[in-house]
C-alpha cells in the first residue's frame, strides 16, 4: 500500500457527534500502551502522526485518520489500566459502543494484543464484546520484536486459547520496529474494500 496522503481529520470526545463519513472505516482497539499509535504510524509510514506515549491512556478520544482520500483508520481509546476514574472509563466504554453501533462505514475491528503476555481479563472482555456487537475482530499481536523468534508460535497459541478465538480468526504478528506484519494488515484492509466493491457491482 503506497501512502500518498494521511491526516488526522476528526477527533471525537465523549460528547462529540460522530462524523458521517462517506468512505470505509477500519477501527483499532486495544488496552492502554499496547501500541495502537505506533501501529497506525507504522501503517501510514509516519513517525508521529498518531501521538505515542509511554504513559498509558494517552488516547482519550476517537481519532479518524484519513488515508489517500478514500479510507479511514480509526483509533479507539485504550482500555485497561489508564489512571482515570471509573466514571471516565465508563464514558469511554459508552463512546466506543456508540461508535461501533453508530458508524455506517465501519468494515472491520482490529484488536491489538501484546504478544509477550497472555491476554488479560480486559482483553477477553473486549474481544467478547466486539463479537457481541456483530464483528469478527482481527487480532494484531504487537511488540513482536520484543520476543525471540522461537517463542512466536507459542505466544500466538496462548492468545488464541486465552481469547477463545472464533475458528478461522486471523492473528497477525506485528512489530512497530521492523514493520513486520504491515503488508499483511494492509492486505486484510484492502481485501475488505475489494469485497465491498464487488458487492456494490
Amino acid at each position: 500500500m503506497i501512502i500518498k496522503q494521511a491526516e488526522l481529520e476528526t477527533v471525537c470526545g465523549i460528547t462529540s457527534k460522530l462524523p458521517e463519513n462517506e468512505w470505509p472505516e477500519v477501527a483499532f482497539a486495544g488496552k492502554s500502551n499496547v501500541g495502537k499509535s505506533s501501529l497506525i504510524n507504522g501503517l501510514l509510514n509516519r513517525k508521529s502522526l498518531a501521538r505515542t506515549s509511554s504513559q498509558p491512556g494517552k488516547t482519550q478520544t476517537i481519532n479518524f485518520y484519513k488515508v489517500n482520500g478514500d479510507l479511514y483508520l480509526v483509533d479507539l481509546p485504550g482500555y485497561g489500566y489508564a489512571k482515570v476514574s471509573n466514571e471516565i472509563k465508563a464514558k469511554w466504554g459508552k463512546m466506543i459502543e456508540r461508535y461501533l453501533h453508530g458508524s455506517k462505514q465501519l468494515r472491520a475491528v482490529f484488536l491489538l494484543i501484546d504478544i509477550r503476555h497472555d491476554p488479560s481479563a480486559n482483553d477477553k472482555t473486549m474481544y467478547d464484546w466486539v463479537v457481541h456487537q456483530g464483528f469478527e475482530p482481527i487480532i494484531i499481536a504487537t511488540k513482536l520484536d520484543k520476543i525471540k523468534r522461537s517463542q512466536v508460535q507459542k505466544q500466538i497459541k496462548a492468545i488464541k486459547e486465552g481469547l477463545n478465538l472464533l475458528p478461522g480468526t486471523k492473528v497477525i504478528p506485528f512489530s512497530a520496529e521492523t514493520k513486520q506484519g504491515r503488508d499483511e494488515i494492509w492486505e486484510v484492509i484492502n481485501s475488505l474494500r475489494e469485497d465491498e466493491s464487488e458487492e456494490g457491482v
